[in-house]
């Protein structure tokens, strides 16, 4: 085949219409075989980077579908493929043995010529592409840009599933972690809300309620640095991580420390803003520890409303908390009304956050607890949609009868 007519069959390959209504691992199937019959060769591999991007995962084969069945992964950098992934530029070589390549498989398999090239989209490393013979015939320049030009087809396509994938899974995640109905307090009231960003479409904002020993009641209102399915994996880690240690610490200033070394050392590069806080019913008092999360809001009847004044401790993650955390604690009469809440519902582009703090401020009121959730978003979103995520929680201590 001339090499005028191989580039027209394979850009037809490429640009086939109904490879759109296909899903992924049925488009895998269908070009791999385009492919291994057009460049004539015995072997066509699609190795997908993981989430972390640290090792390949080989995912698709026509001619070594052993490599799938047997879950071949090579880290990037390593071998013949991981020097593909790590460099992202095609790579030939024509000697296949242990000590070019990292799966036996590919020399058991007789192969002695391998050509490789990166699956890139959207400047982000999706996998590699190689192809084998089981003769000495060179690829040439040719083929190495046409099966570029396959890989590029396939990294968006992948890219597009992963990002579908991911942000249907994240949704899920949240939803399952959110709480579907607030725990009941004799003389207490609590409403919540929570509003996936248009711009993050879900991520690490959440919110929980739960008892506690001796009649106490948790509150946790946070937000991990990011967005997306990363974001709500690490929420939920830090979310079940703060359960267990407010089992066995009363103090919140204490159990967010005890958080902070866990997150610094099992999620290195993960930073969250966290606010805790324990109410003792019998008492009406509300002790809670900031780790680089805005105030809440406390409302009491008479009175203007008012940040509640306390130290705010650097955000959990990367052992910034060195000197230790610090609590306070408020007094929350009948009537008053306290109003946790993360920063996507107040920052917005272009508007100045000392002004949207204030118009929050006016929002919250001593209320029942559903009603203030409604006039605090009626008041800060409206009809205009957030870019951020938005968790608010708002808890009320009843007035007596």
């Amino acid at each position: 085949m001339g090499e005028p007519q191989m580039r027209s069959r394979v850009l037809e390959a490429v640009t086939d219409s109904a490879l759109r209504e296909l899903d992924l691992h049925k488009l895998f199937e269908v070009l791999l075989l385009q492919v291994r019959e057009l460049f004539v060769v015995d072997t066509v591999t699609v190795m997908l980077a993981d989430t972390g991007g640290e090792q390949l995962v080989t995912t698709a084969a026509a001619g070594l579908e052993e490599e799938v069945f047997q879950g071949v992964r090579v880290p990037v950098g390593t071998g013949f493929s991981g020097q593909v992934a790590q460099r992202r530029r095609p790579l030939q070589i024509d000697h296949v043995d242990e000590s070019t390549v990292s799966s036996p498989l590919l020399w058991q398999r007789g192969l002695r010529v391998l050509l490789g090239v990166p699956m890139v989209a959207h400047g982000e490393l999706t996998g590699v592409l190689h192809v084998g013979r089981t003769d000495y015939r060179p690829f040439t320049d040719e083929d190495v840009d046409l099966l570029q030009l396959v890989a590029d087809r396939l990294a968006t396509a992948a890219h597009a599933h992963r990002s579908r994938s991911a942000r249907a899974a994240a949704a899920i995640l949240q939803e399952s972690l959110l709480p579907s109905r607030l725990p009941t307090t004799e003389g207490w009231q609590m409403a919540a809300r929570y509003v996936p960003g248009t711009d993050s479409g879900v991520g690490g904002d959440w919110y929980d309620v739960f008892h506690l020993p001796g009649g106490r009641i948790g509150l946790v209102i946070g937000d991990v640095v990011g967005n997306g399915l990363a974001a709500a994996i690490v929420m939920g880690r830090l979310r079940s991580a703060l359960r267990a240690y407010a089992l066995e610490f009363p103090d919140p200033a204490e159990v967010l420390g005890k958080l902070d070394r866990k997150a610094s050392h099992f999620e290195r590069h993960t930073m969250a803003t966290v606010a805790y806080a324990v109410i003792d019913p019998a008492a009406s008092r509300l002790e809670f520890a900031l780790a680089g999360h805005l105030p809440p809001v406390l409302a009491v009847p008479g009175r203007p409303a008012a940040f509640v004044d306390a130290p705010v401790g650097p955000p959990i993650g990367y052992d910034l908390a060195v000197t230790g955390r610090t609590g306070a604690d408020v007094e929350v009469p009948e009537g008053a009304l306290v109003a946790l809440y993360t920063d996507g519902l107040v920052e917005r582009r272009g508007q100045d956050l000392d002004e949207r703090l204030e118009l929050l401020r006016r929002a919250v009121a001593p209320m029942p607890a559903e009603a203030a959730c409604v006039r605090v978003m009626a008041e800060l979103v409206g009809d205009q949609a957030a870019p951020d995520d938005i968790a608010l929680l708002t808890v009320r201590h009843n007035p007596a009868a």
